[in-house]
């Protein structure tokens, strides 16, 4: 079982962070060199949305890649990885509120209630700011462990809603083999994370059986 040293564990993190910043300097290196093709709002906008459902998903792959490794060190890039996941969804949703409104918010907000692909999009952004503000160490024991755990299994409906943003904005043009993989990969972390919480739960059940069943059988002093 591989586990790293602290500093191969520094050295993986620090790689895994400038990888995560590659497809934002992509694009900035592609908005200087004209790069950004016909519709640079466009190319902005699906590039900035495919990143935060691929962010999701590997975030949300962390947990189950961990029990099902033993690598309980990959638990500390979970945080990073859900926070790239929030930079890439302010992204999408800045070039929109820049590119398409001007930051003109009652004209964005009556886009949000028009056009109900956008409608989930905005949902979905607004339901990822509180995790990513309650990301910090302070955060999670003033919140407590559980109540904190609670919220932050929300972002399986975040991811969701995502997913119908991304169909719905693809439906147009008849591409649903992005979402369909994005929801497949979803839909099976999902169910490993039922699986372990079913054997947890089971597990207990037969330990506190056990617990009561030699309780019976010991014979009690006189």
């Amino acid at each position: 079982m591989f586990n790293p040293t602290p500093r191969q564990f520094k050295v993986i993190r620090a790689l895994l962070f400038v990888s995560a910043l590659l497809p934002a300097l992509r694009l900035l290196v592609a908005g200087f060199t004209g790069g950004l093709g016909a519709n640079p709002i466009e190319f902005i906008t699906r590039s900035s949305g495919d990143w935060t459902l691929y962010f999701l998903c590997i975030a949300l792959a962390v947990t189950p890649l961990r029990r099902l490794s033993g690598w309980n060190w990959l638990i500390k890039l979970r945080r990073m990885l859900g926070l790239f996941a929030f930079f890439y969804a302010s992204l999408h949703f800045t070039t929109f509120l820049w590119f398409d409104h001007f930051f003109d918010l009652g004209e964005m907000f009556k886009d949000v209630v028009k056009r109900p692909f956008i409608t989930v999009g905005f949902i979905a952004f607004v339901l990822l700011l509180p995790l990513a503000l309650t990301s910090t160490n302070g955060m999670i024991r003033r919140l407590g462990g559980k109540r904190w755990q609670w919220l932050h299994r929300s972002v399986y409906a975040v991811a969701l809603l995502g997913i119908l943003h991304f169909w719905w904005m693809r439906a147009g043009k008849h591409n649903f083999e992005k979402p369909i993989l994005f929801g497949t990969i979803i839909a099976g972390l999902l169910l490993v994370r039922v699986y372990f919480a079913w054997r947890n739960r089971s597990a207990g059940v037969s330990q506190a059986r056990a617990k009561v069943q030699k309780r019976q059988v010991t014979p009690t002093p006189t």
